[in-house]
């Protein structure tokens, strides 16, 4: 059934469809017997106006475009409450796209969510993001932009996002002050921040102990730092050391619980023989055996923040208002569980 329309309803009352329109809008130059008529046969027909086009006759879009890199994390799921519970209380829909890691189809999302006329645009940016001219293409549109999670230090947008080099520092200082010194990490790809970072925290925490840093412990999973990446790194990891190692610190849940596995299957003793270490406290994180340590990143509190932050622009620009980007830290705790 296709939905009613103004012309319908100025039809059966025999009135223009401007008349209509005013009268649903409380216009003062219609008589309040007419809009009494309007709108008892307008809530009589279940008539629901087209927000998309009441938007444009404002010059006001009621829609944020949002883009994450990949959907399968619990982290990202987490943020999206976040920002979908602060855009409903403003009437807001939220456009959500994945780049799939992927440089060049986020450029092609950025474009499209510019053509759409979105009021503001949240991205978590791809992996394979490195050349940043869409992001700036989004501010010279005069179209707030947030960036989130994984950023860039190079876009003059506001910030929201966790201090990864920290919290890798803190989990690593954890798991040597519990006595393990041959600590191997996991780490993600070499171009996003929150992979460097995190590499740069553990290899700090291992200096500030005096604990030579040893770059044969290093592995690269820059696949997708999945489950599969996980498994094949701690094949590989137990294959080069030989027991060498006691403990494992990894930038993501998704690589640890891919090694747990590889050790489950292989009667390595966690963690009795070797120590684990992970990071963003997914789900599958607490119900794993043994359940995982791990580093709780807050994903729908950054997504809060976030939209809280992208409507203070929205509204701004609106009234005219200059206002500055801002950098916000959303605090991470460790989560101790017995895997370490």
């Amino acid at each position: 059934m296709k939905p009613v329309s103004l012309k319908q309803i100025a039809k059966e009352l025999g009135i223009s469809i401007t008349t209509v329109s005013k009268a649903l809008n409380d216009y003062p130059d219609v008589s309040e017997k007419t809009r009494k008529k309007v709108k008892d046969l307008a809530l009589k027909l279940d008539y629901s106006p087209n927000s998309f086009a009441l938007g444009l006759r404002k010059n006001e879009s009621k829609t944020l475009g949002l883009i994450i890199p990949d959907n399968v994390h619990y982290f990202f799921s987490s943020v999206i409450k976040g920002i979908l519970e602060v855009a409903e209380k403003h009437d807001y829909l939220v456009i959500v796209m994945q780049s799939n890691e992927d440089y060049e189809l986020e450029k092609k999302q950025v474009d499209l969510l510019i053509s759409k006329g979105v009021a503001g645009i949240l991205i978590s940016l791809s992996n394979r993001t490195h050349i940043f001219d869409h992001l700036n293409k989004i501010i010279n549109n005069g179209i707030p932009l947030l960036l989130f999670d994984k950023i860039s230090k190079n876009v003059n947008c506001s910030k929201v996002f966790i201090d990864d080099r920290k919290s890798a520092y803190e989990a690593v200082s954890y798991l040597i002050k519990k006595g393990y010194k041959r600590i191997a990490h996991f780490r993600g790809d070499l171009n996003p921040q929150n992979s460097i970072d995190r590499f740069l925290g553990y290899k700090k925490a291992l200096a500030d102990n005096n604990i030579e840093f040893d770059p044969s412990l290093v592995y690269l999973c820059n696949n997708n730092s999945d489950f599969e990446d996980g498994y094949n790194s701690a094949k590989k990891l137990i294959s080069d050391h030989q027991g060498n190692v006691d403990a494992l610190f990894t930038v993501n849940d998704l690589l640890a619980i891919g090694a747990i596995k590889y050790f489950n299957q292989n009667n390595i003793k966690i963690p009795e023989q070797i120590a684990l270490m992970g990071f963003s406290n997914w789900f599958m994180a607490s119900v794993i055996t043994p359940a995982l340590t791990t580093v709780e990143q807050n994903g729908f509190e950054m997504g809060k923040k976030a939209a809280d932050i992208l409507f203070h622009e929205i509204n701004c620009i609106r009234k005219g208002i200059s206002y500055e980007p801002q950098k916000v830290v959303i605090p991470t705790e460790l989560i101790f569980r017995e895997s370490s």
